[in-house]
């Protein structure tokens, strides 16, 4: 047996595989110890191990179609030192990032220099040589003749064939990763699910494909097309509530981003107690606009859908998230960018991986100051639920942080407690509410997880109002989408006061409400019954903090002005008015509801049949010109008046904490940040209930050691 593998390694095929089969144990070396893939059952680690196979072949394959054997011997190990290389890089890459390289942060090496610096050595471990070492021992044995190049002439079919096994194992590599992930390349919110399932060369291909056609898209655009866009926009515009216009000038704003949380959830009870009583006094508080008929208008990007509608005006897009697509090279006019011109300073916490949606890009391009991932907090077992950290310990621990910011800032926390499985630890639940014991677990966990968020949410409250923010800050509170899905409503329906015996579509569109509410101790509040959406709050925000907004290019309308659009379309085509749903983005030839008592609509009258087909009409270029103008990347080509477009180049999310001491440092008493006013923390004011930091309130007041230990590049850009 050994004397027959000792042959067959003096073979090319032999050498090849031998290549091969040294760069597969590498990976999963790298796989295990190195990338967090999430790996969650066993068909997973399968695929993750068959990933890295056929591309490995495919490209050390490439030399053997040289004729010459000592030239297709270099040509191979070439091919293997270059997937080494790239397997390398982004090990490094990855200890610091929690992230894969793509090929515009390889193109930009300033970037990735900016990122890494001086700490690249400190980034190195003793177990990296296991990465090289193949490739040393095969060198030394060829020079030694212990290995000898087989002389042997292989003409172009052998070549061809070997190359067509690694064609064979990608294919069925990939079919099995769609079984596993279904639209996994069309849907891709995360690059390590790619990575996972195919492996990084296939990513890096995938990741060129992408770059390449945006560019190619890019490239096809023109002006005329901007034109139409701005004509469309400006004919939308409404002007501003002259009552709420620069009401809020200058307040920090904080956004609380509640996790697949829906409307109905509002003034429910489950067993005689409300499933959110603080959310509850909040809605109806004389100091907050809430609106009753507020829809989530996500597609294929979800979370990401909501929150690009909500920073930039416009929509995603139809066939997958808008972040993950086009986001690492779009130009955007975001709500960051916006108020930073207007003196803000920014900041994202969220407890989860910074490359989930892609986040790391796509908020630089934004013009984020400031993102504070999972790096940034605990990072025990117990601290985290399937998304990330636990809502209760992400605002807990953000607080340390948040006092750092310069004011006025512009802050927000997207919370993941609330996401299907909807599965929280015992001790996390309150005794004091039980809840639903219908036959779905998935609705009972629904109501534990939404009172667990509205729990975590009044902790937070109540350190705004006793640090000092409360009384300088305008707060706006959200749902990104539903929670519970069609499928799941007719089981819900009792629950709610409804029938599930005459549940229809009507209401599977009503169930797409999710909350919006404006919160702020100058505010004269009222609870609105208008029809609006996602793509409303931008336009409201800005008016409320006194910007104009009628040069930019956004989709939605002012929810305060008395001139605002009456409707709202979904994704999908769907089209909510204050008179009509309108299902089916046909008009009238759609399903046709009268909203207000929930009837179908059969025959219509000459003026309902006008009113639809604009309706139609306008909601149909809504989504289209907002397609236009992001597939083709046209906001590049337009900037409005007194602003200033982003430079993603100069954030470096590693670098949060030293950037903002040292521009606090830089300040000494013209410092605007809560930790300057107060003389020193606040973080002792915040008081959790959360078990899992009984013990551990180091984890509220003091910075991890990680983070105060990364001093790479610490003094630069300290201006923000």
């Amino acid at each position: 047996m050994k004397k027959k593998l000792t042959h067959f390694i003096q073979t090319r095929t032999g050498f090849l595989t031998l290549l091969v089969f040294c760069f597969w144990l590498k990976y999963l070396f790298a796989a295990y110890l190195d990338f967090n893939l999430g790996l969650a059952d066993p068909y997973q680690h399968i695929i993750m191990w068959l990933s890295p196979i056929g591309t490995a072949v495919i490209l050390i394959s490439l030399g053997f179609y040289f004729p010459k054997p000592i030239i297709s011997y270099i040509a191979m190990l070439v091919m293997d030192f270059a997937n080494t290389a790239l397997l390398f890089a982004n090990i490094i890459y990855y200890r610091q990032f929690s992230d894969f390289l793509t090929i515009k942060t390889m193109s930009n090496a300033g970037k990735v220099s900016q990122g890494l610096g001086k700490s690249t050595v400190a980034l190195l471990h003793p177990s990296d040589i296991f990465i090289w070492i193949d490739l040393i021992i095969i060198i030394a044995l060829l020079i030694m003749h212990k290995i000898k190049i087989d002389q042997k002439s292989y003409g172009i079919s052998t070549p061809f064939a070997v190359t067509s096994v690694g064609a064979l194992i990608l294919t069925f590599n990939i079919f099995l990763a769609e079984t596993s992930r279904p639209r996994l390349l069309r849907n891709t919110f995360d690059r390590s699910y790619v990575v996972k399932y195919l492996g990084i060369d296939t990513f890096t291909a995938y990741d060129v494909f992408k770059s390449a056609q945006n560019v190619q898209v890019t490239k096809n655009a023109n002006a005329s097309d901007l034109n139409k866009i701005l004509t469309f926009t400006k004919k939308q515009h409404a002007a501003p509530n002259p009552s709420y216009f620069g009401v809020e000038k200058k307040r920090n704003v904080i956004i609380i981003h509640l996790e697949s949380f829906q409307q109905f959830l509002i003034n429910l009870k489950i067993n005689g107690k409300p499933v959110t009583p603080f959310l509850n006094s909040l809605y109806q508080n004389k100091h907050t606009l809430s609106f009753a008929n507020f829809y989530h208008q996500v597609g294929l990007g979800r979370t990401s859908d909501a929150e690009n509608m909500l920073e930039t005006g416009t929509y995603g897009i139809s066939d997958g998230s808008l972040f993950t697509s086009l986001g690492s090279e779009n130009t955007f006019q975001a709500a960051p960018q916006i108020l930073r011109n207007d003196g803000y300073i920014s900041a994202v916490f969220h407890g989860n991986v910074g490359s989930f949606w892609n986040r790391n890009d796509v908020y630089k391009n934004m013009g984020y100051n400031y993102f504070f991932d999972k790096n940034y907090y605990s990072s025990e077992a117990k601290d985290a639920s399937g998304y990330g950290l636990k809502d209760k310990l992400l605002f807990a621990e953000s607080i340390k942080y948040l006092e750092q910011m310069q004011q006025p800032f512009y802050a927000k926390f997207i919370t993941v407690t609330n996401h299907i499985p909807f599965e929280l630890d015992k001790k996390d639940q309150d005794p004091n509410f039980k809840t639903a014991n219908t036959r779905d677990q998935t609705i009972n966990n629904y109501f534990e997880t939404a009172h667990y968020l509205d729990e975590s949410i009044r902790e937070f409250f109540n350190y705004l109002k006793s640090s000092g923010l409360y009384k300088n800050s305008m707060i706006i509170i959200y749902g990104d989408h539903y929670g519970l899905s069609n499928s799941e409503n007719e089981t819900l329906a009792p629950i709610i006061g409804e029938s599930s015996d005459t549940w229809n579509t009507y209401n599977n569109v009503q169930m797409q409400r999710v909350p919006f509410m404006i919160h702020a101790n100058n505010l004269k509040g009222k609870i609105s019954h208008e029809v609006a959406g996602e793509i409303d709050v931008l336009p409201t925000l800005m008016h409320l903090l006194g910007i104009s907004n009628k040069d930019y290019v956004q989709f939605g309308s002012d929810m305060l002005s008395p001139h605002r659009q009456n409707w709202i379309v979904f994704r999908n085509g769907t089209i909510v008015s204050q008179k009509y749903i309108i299902v089916g983005a046909k008009g009238i030839k759609g399903t046709v509801y009268n909203r207000i008592n929930g009837k179908q609509i059969i025959n219509f009258t000459p003026q309902e049949k006008r009113e639809i087909t604009e309706l139609a009409k306008k909601a149909k270029e809504s989504l289209h010109y907002s397609d236009l103008l992001n597939n083709h990347n046209l906001l590049r080509l337009y900037t409005p008046a007194g602003f200033v477009p982003t430079d993603p180049t100069q954030f470096n999310y590693a670098l949060n904490y030293q950037k903002m001491i040292a521009l606090r440092d830089g300040l000494a008493n013209k410092s605007t940040s809560l930790y300057s006013k107060h003389h020193g923390t606040t973080t002792k004011l915040y008081h959790t209930d959360a078990p899992e930091l009984k013990n551990r309130q180091q984890e509220i007041t003091q910075i991890p050691e990680n983070i105060k230990d990364n001093k790479n590049n610490s003094k630069e850009n300290t201006q923000n």
